[in-house]
C-alpha cells in the first residue's frame, strides 16, 4: 500500500523539492498539496520543472484537518509559526514531519526570543523528535512527529557530532557558514534579488541566528557539550548550497588520518555522509541528499569542512529520509539523487 501524503505549503522552494522527490518515490502517493495563494493552479504552472510529471493542483488548506483520517503522513513546508496552528489538530494516526522551526526547540522562551513570536502549541512540542537522521536514527524509526532540522544546523551538527560524541572539544568552536540565496525563500526580497546578490558577499544575523539554540540543544543530546559556540552566517552569490568551516581546538593533537578514521566509524551506517580529501565543494552536493565532509589539521587544531544542498539534505531530502525510517523503508528510498558535473 502506498503512503498517502499531504503537503502543507507546496509553493515555496522547500515544497517544490518535496514534490520533486516524492513524485519519484516508489512508495509515496501525494493526496493533496496546499498553497492558498495558488489554489486551483496546476502544480506545474508554479513549478515549471514538474511539467508533464504530475496532474496535481494546489488547494487551499482544509479547514477541518481533524477529519484527515485517510492520510498517513503530513509534511509542513510552511513559514515559521504556521505549523503549530495545524499539526496538533491532525488525527492521532497521522505522522507529521515539520520542515519549519516550530517544534525544534523545547524551551518556549528560547523559541520566542529567536523566532519573534510566542509558541501557541508548546504542549505538543514533546511529541516531536529532532530529525537529524544520522544522530537520531533509532529514535526516528519509532517516532510519530519529526521536527526537521534547519539547514545550517544540519551542516554544523554533522561536522561536530563525532567530536562531541568522543568528548574531544576544548575551548570555543567557531562556525563560519555560508549559504545560497534559495535559503531565503521563493519570494523576492532585497537579500535574494539577483542584481544585489550575484556580485555581493556579506554577513547576516551575527550572534542571533535562530539555528544556534537548536544546534546547542542537539549537541547536548549527543555528548558532553559545554563549549562556547561562535556562529556566523554569510550570504553567498549562488542559488543553492551551504558551506561551513568549523574551527575546533581539541584536547589532544590529532592527525588528519585519525580524524578521518573517527568520522568514518561514527558515520559507518550513514550512506549520505561522504568523507572527501581536502575541501568539499557545494557543486558536488547540489540537488543531492549528501553531506560531504573534509578536514585540515595542525596539532590540536582541527577544521571540519561540510557542504550540503540547503534545500535537499538541509530540508526536503532529510525530511524524506526521515519518512523512510518512520515507515520501515530503507532510508535511501527515493533519494538516490545524483549531482551533476559540471
Amino acid at each position: 500500500m502506498p503512503i498517502k501524503i499531504a503537503i502543507f505549503g507546496g509553493s515555496g522552494y522547500g515544497g517544490s523539492e518535496l514534490l520533486r522527490i516524492l513524485l519519484q518515490h516508489p512508495h509515496a502517493e501525494i493526496a493533496f498539496v496546499t498553497a492558498n495563494e495558488h489554489a486551483g493552479k496546476a502544480v506545474s504552472d508554479v513549478h515549471k520543472n514538474l511539467l508533464g510529471v504530475t496532474e496535481l493542483r494546489f488547494i487551499k488548506a482544509p479547514e477541518n484537518v481533524e477529519g484527515l483520517s485517510d492520510i498517513d503522513c503530513a509534511f509542513f513546508a510552511l513559514p515559521h509559526g504556521q505549523a503549530m496552528d495545524i499539526a496538533p489538530k491532525l488525527p492521532a494516526q497521522v505522522k507529521v514531519i515539520d520542515l519549519s522551526g516550530d517544534f525544534r526547540l523545547s524551551d518556549a522562551n528560547v523559541f520566542a526570543q529567536h523566532y519573534g513570536r510566542e509558541h501557541t502549541a508548546i504542549d505538543a512540542q514533546s511529541q516531536f523528535v529532532y530529525g537529524l537522521t544520522e544522530t537520531n536514527r533509532e529514535v526516528i524509526r519509532s517516532a510519530t512527529h519529526i521536527a526537521n532540522p534547519g539547514c545550517f544546523a544540519t551542516a554544523t551538527l554533522l561536522g561536530l557530532a563525532p567530536l562531541v560524541a568522543n568528548n574531544l572539544l576544548s575551548c570555543r568552536v567557531i562556525v563560519d557558514a555560508k549559504t545560497g540565496s534559495s535559503g531565503s525563500g521563493a519570494k523576492a526580497a532585497p537579500n535574494t534579488h539577483h542584481p544585489q546578490r550575484s556580485t555581493s558577499f556579506y554577513a547576516y544575523k551575527p550572534f542571533t541566528h535562530q539555528h544556534v539554540p537548536e544546534i546547542e540543544q542537539e549537541l547536548k543530546s549527543i555528548g558532553e557539550w559545554n563549549n562556547e559556540l561562535v556562529f556566523m552566517t554569510h550570504s553567498l552569490p549562488v542559488a543553492r548550497g551551504i558551506f561551513a568551516s568549523i574551527y575546533c581546538e581539541l584536547k589532544k593533537e590529532i592527525e588528519e588520518i585519525e580524524a578521518r578514521a573517527m568520522f568514518t566509524d561514527f558515520y559507518r551506517e550513514s550512506f549520505f555522509v561522504r568523507l572527501v580529501e581536502g575541501s568539499p565543494d557545494i557543486n558536488w552536493v547540489k540537488t543531492t541528499n549528501f553531506c560531504d565532509i573534509g578536514f585540515a589539521t595542525r596539532g590540536r587544531q582541527l577544521v571540519v569542512f561540510t557542504a550540503i544542498d540547503n534545500l535537499v539534505k538541509g530540508a526536503a531530502g532529510q525530511a524524506v529520509q526521515n519518512l523512510n525510517l518512520m515507515f520501515g523503508l530503507d532510508e535511501k528510498t527515493g533519494l538516490m539523487l545524483l549531482g551533476t558535473n559540471p
